[in-house]
Order: structure tokens, then C-alpha cells, then sequence
């Protein structure tokens, strides 16, 4: 008998997370790695188990996510969408709270283009009387 897998996926800036909830002890796994190896920083850790502590389920779950594309800030961003979108699986229920949270909704901020004759997007080149 195969055991209850939730699957979620998550996206931010340039990051894209899959994300497998299964029932156990609140372990946490990033890219076949512990969240606290691949995450080095707890402020972005605490971002990743936002939707549990909004759901109060935790410790309930394993997390398995495999997330590529930006940096350590999108990746978490990524994550703790998919968690949300998983926990929506779970229970139908918990869309009222992670919804009032701010969890459901995708992060549309974007990094914005670079324009041509500028060197960033809008950072233009340092001026010279002569």
C-alpha cells in the first residue's frame, strides 16, 4: 500500500520548486540535501515553514522539493509556494487561512530588463562634461 504523497508546485523571480509532501516527522529535504545544508541562512528557512505554522501542521509532514533557477531568496520563496499549494491537497480547508497569509498568491516581481545604451535597466553610464 503506497502512502499519501501531496504535491505542490511553487515559483519566484527565476526559481521553480516541485514539492512532495508525505506524511512523517517534519523533515525537510532540498535537492537530495538537509534544508539547513542547502539554505545557509535561517531567515530563509523560517520563510520555507511559513504555510505550516500558518496550517498548524507542524512536524506532520516530510518535505521533498527539487527546486532550480535563482538565487537562495527565490528558491525559498519557491518552496514555501509549492508547501502552500500542497497543503491545499491536504485539506480544502486550509485555503481560507494560507490565503489570508498572502501564501497562495505567486510573487509577480520580476528582475527587469536591461535596456540598450544603459548598463543595467535603468542605471545609465557615468556623466562626463567633456
Amino acid at each position: 500500500m503506497a502512502e499519501a504523497q501531496y504535491r505542490g508546485t511553487g515559483r519566484r523571480k527565476n526559481s521553480v520548486a516541485r514539492v512532495r509532501l508525505v506524511p512523517g516527522t517534519g523533515k525537510i529535504t532540498v535537492n537530495d540535501r538537509p534544508i539547513e545544508e542547502y539554505i545557509p541562512f535561517a531567515n530563509l528557512r523560517q520563510v520555507v515553514v511559513q504555510p505550516f505554522g500558518v496550517t498548524e501542521t507542524s512536524g506532520n509532514y516530510d518535505v521533498i522539493a527539487n527546486v532550480n533557477g535563482g538565487g537562495f531568496s527565490g528558491q525559498s520563496g519557491a518552496i514555501r509556494h509549492g508547501i502552500a499549494r500542497a497543503l491545499l491537497d491536504v485539506d480544502p480547508d486550509f485555503r481560507a487561512p494560507l490565503k489570508k497569509a498572502g501564501l497562495l498568491t505567486r510573487d509577480p516581481r520580476m528582475k527587469e530588463r536591461k535596456k540598450y545604451g544603459l548598463k543595467k535597466a535603468r542605471k545609465a553610464a557615468q556623466f562626463s562634461k567633456r
